[in-house]
C-alpha cells in the first residue's frame, strides 16, 4: 500500500519538473518562485520536524540547528572550491557555474524524496490512517520538489537531458524509500540530523544563488510576489498537512 500510494509522490514530482520546463520565457518567474518554495520548505517544513526529531542539545543548542549551519556552511565552501579550480582555467566565476553544484544539490534532492518515501513506509507502519495523512503531505510538495530539482541541474548549466535524468530520478526516490521500510527503518535522532544538514544546505541554494539570479536581470515587482507565493504556498501545504 505505501509503494502504492508513493506512486502519487511520483507523478506530481514529474509534474513539478515539467511545469520549470515550461515556462522557460519567464525564467526569473520561475528562479523567485523556487526560491520562495525553498525557503518554505526549510522553515516550515524541515527545520521544524528536524528540531521534534533530533532533540538533544550540544553546549545549550540543538544538535538539528548546529547541522543546519554546518550544511550552510558545507554548501558554500563546496561551491567556493570549485569556483577556485575553475578559476584558473580562466572559468569566469559569475558568468559560468559549476554544473557540479547543480549536479550535487539535485543528488541532495533525491536523498530528500528517497526520506519522503520512507516517511510514508513507516506512517503505514504506524496505521492506515497516518499513512494517508503522511502521504498527502508528500504529494503536495512533491511539486515543489519537482519543480526545485529541474530549476537547479539546470540553472548550474547542465544540459536539459541531465536535467531530466536527475528530476526522474527525484521522482523515482519516493516509491524507493517507501519500498525499503519493508526492510528496515531509519532511528528517528538520525533523520532530524539529516534534516538539519540538508535545510541548511537548501537554504544556501534559494539565499545566495537562486534569488540573487531571479533579481539580477529583473528586478521586477511579479517576482518578488512569486517568492512570497512560493513561501505561502509551502504553509498551505503544511497547514493542511497538519
Amino acid at each position: 500500500m505505501a509503494v502504492f500510494v508513493a506512486l502519487g509522490a511520483f507523478l506530481m514530482t514529474l509534474a513539478g519538473g515539467w511545469t520549470a520546463q515550461r515556462v522557460t520565457d519567464r525564467r526569473h518567474l520561475v528562479l523567485g518562485l523556487a526560491g520562495g518554495l525553498m525557503l518554505g520548505v526549510v522553515g516550515l517544513d524541515l527545520l521544524p520536524e528536524a528540531l521534534q526529531a533530533a532533540g538533544d542539545e550540544v553546549f545549550g543548542v540543538p544538535a538539528a540547528l548546529l547541522l543546519f549551519v554546518a550544511g550552510f556552511l558545507l554548501a558554500h565552501l563546496v561551491e567556493r572550491l570549485l569556483a577556485a579550480r575553475r578559476a584558473p582555467h580562466g572559468a569566469d566565476e559569475h558568468g559560468h557555474r559549476s554544473p557540479e553544484v547543480g549536479l550535487t544539490a539535485a543528488a541532495a534532492m533525491v536523498g530528500h524524496s528517497s526520506m519522503d518515501g520512507v516517511a510514508i513506509g513507516a506512517a503505514f507502519q504506524v496505521g492506515g490512517g497516518m499513512g494517508v495523512a503522511v502521504a498527502m503531505a508528500v504529494i503536495a510538495h512533491d511539486f515543489a520538489d519537482g519543480f526545485n530539482t529541474y530549476t537547479l541541474t539546470s540553472l548550474y548549466g547542465n544540459a536539459r537531458r541531465r536535467a531530466v535524468a536527475m528530476l526522474v530520478a527525484d521522482a523515482l526516490a519516493p516509491v524507493a524509500g517507501a519500498a525499503s521500510t519493508l526492510l528496515f527503518t531509519i532511528p528517528e535522532g538520525a533523520l532530524g540530523a539529516y534534516l538539519g544538514l540538508f535545510g541548511g544546505v537548501l537554504l544556501y541554494l534559494a539565499a545566495a544563488e537562486i534569488l540573487p539570479e531571479a533579481h539580477h536581470e529583473h528586478p521586477a515587482r511579479s517576482t518578488l510576489l512569486c517568492t512570497v507565493a512560493g513561501a505561502a504556498f509551502i504553509w498551505l501545504v503544511v497547514g493542511i498537512a497538519e
